[in-house]
């Protein structure tokens, strides 16, 4: 089920926090639910991943210690905990007003995630656009469950910030296991190729953020905020992505719930940029 990554469905709560509207009743219950159906769904995807990856991850120096892997956990009971994962993640959203958003999200990260898991992982490019659209999903999640309006700005920063760390990975991984058995499309890239997207990738966020905190017209967010404090958060954005790239260029990369979870110094800046949101929109 991997519970430490459900750190990740905490991008959930983005949307309606820089809506200003997260502390409404309603909205944090659709905002539990949307988050409580992630959770279910997404370890009801792992597993199936796992049961797909069995081989695999019994070369991997970490991953062959994963239940199924190590012959801890049987195959059909896998199966059978996947599958009442997923009914318990769809039926969530039933206890919300109009679920029919929610409902289209986790059904296109279900498709999306089965595409990847049985084909896309294999297709160099395509699998990092795959991956990323987890967590762009999850965030969107935030925003159709509560129905709330999103910014031009936060699709583009949440997409290519998703796309960010899905490449700093890979060139972490590409340093540190080569192109082996463990996941066959590294041998499609080289450390240049990941560099490169790694840096575009940078870009963008850090633009798109920008963008979104000194937009005072109509279209963006903070024109009814405390400008001052959303501007200031452009700062520990831009020191995040430089951590983060120089962790990738020096393969200390990692998964974005293990930053989260053990990095110091990106936890520090992730409590920083909460702060300054939140003065900026709730003050």
């Amino acid at each position: 089920m991997r519970p430490r990554q459900w750190v990740k469905n905490g991008v959930i709560v983005v949307a309606p926090s820089a809506a200003g509207v997260v502390t409404h009743a309603d909205i944090i219950r659709h905002t539990v639910a949307a988050f409580l159906s992630f959770c279910a769904v997404s370890s009801g995807m792992y597993i199936f991943n796992d049961l797909r990856d069995v081989d695999a991850d019994r070369q991997h120096p970490t991953k062959r210690f994963r239940a199924i892997a190590s012959g801890q956990l049987r195959p059909s009971v896998a199966v059978a905990a996947s599958i009442v994962l997923l009914v318990i993640g769809f039926s969530i959203p039933f206890s919300l007003w109009h679920p029919q958003g929610l409902f289209l999200v986790l059904g296109l990260y279900v498709a999306i995630t089965l595409a990847y898991i049985y084909w896309l992982k294999t297709v160099a490019i395509i699998e990092l656009g795959a991956l990323a659209s987890g967590f762009f999903l999850r965030a969107y999640a935030g925003a159709a469950a509560s129905h709330i309006f999103v910014s031009t700005w936060f699709l583009v920063v949440i997409s290519f910030g998703a796309l960010f760390l899905v490449v700093g990975k890979r060139s972490s991984e590409l340093q540190k296991v080569g192109a082996g058995a463990t996941r066959k499309v590294l041998a499609q890239y080289t450390p240049e190729f990941l560099h490169s997207a790694l840096t575009m990738a940078a870009t963008v966020v850090v633009t798109g953020y920008c963008l979104w905190a000194f937009d005072s017209s109509s279209t963006g967010l903070s024109f009814h905020h405390d400008i001052v404090a959303i501007r200031l958060s452009v700062i520990p954005v831009v020191f995040a992505v430089l951590f983060i790239m120089r962790s990738a260029d020096a393969g200390d990369g990692a998964a974005p719930e293990e930053l989260l979870l053990h990095d110091r110094t990106v936890q520090l800046l992730v409590v920083v940029w909460a702060v300054l949101v939140a003065l900026g929109v709730y003050r």
